[in-house]
């Protein structure tokens, strides 16, 4: 891992009292519940992705989905409210192969 020099600007922060980490850091999150919340916007993401890929619109989706745009905009915001079960159902229902999903997880770590 290579060290990263403080910029001036990052200098003058710390020097206030501002510090700087990720958002697991942040958050407070373990290892585990930082990759659990990325593999849930990668799904979202590849949700979005192959929906466009299909060009389809939201609204298009949502009737492929029986539900409504605005869950389907939910979806691809990897909103909380959205289950992982509801993201690999979803992308299943609008034909996205097994291996395809699979791939996702892939991109996670």
């Amino acid at each position: 891992m290579t060290v990263k020099k403080k910029t001036s600007k990052e200098t003058r922060r710390a020097a206030k009292g501002w510090r700087s980490g990720s958002a697991q850091e942040f958050l407070g999150l373990s290892d585990d519940e930082a990759s659990f919340v990325a593999i849930r916007l990668h799904l979202a993401k590849a949700m979005q992705a192959h929906r466009r890929e299909l060009r389809l619109t939201q609204v298009a989706t949502a009737k492929l989905l029986d539900s409504s745009q605005s869950r389907v905009a939910k979806m691809e915001a990897g909103d909380p409210t959205v289950s992982v079960d509801l993201l690999i159902r979803s992308l299943l229902k609008l034909g996205a192969t097994p291996s395809r999903i699979g791939r996702v997880f892939g991109q996670c770590g």
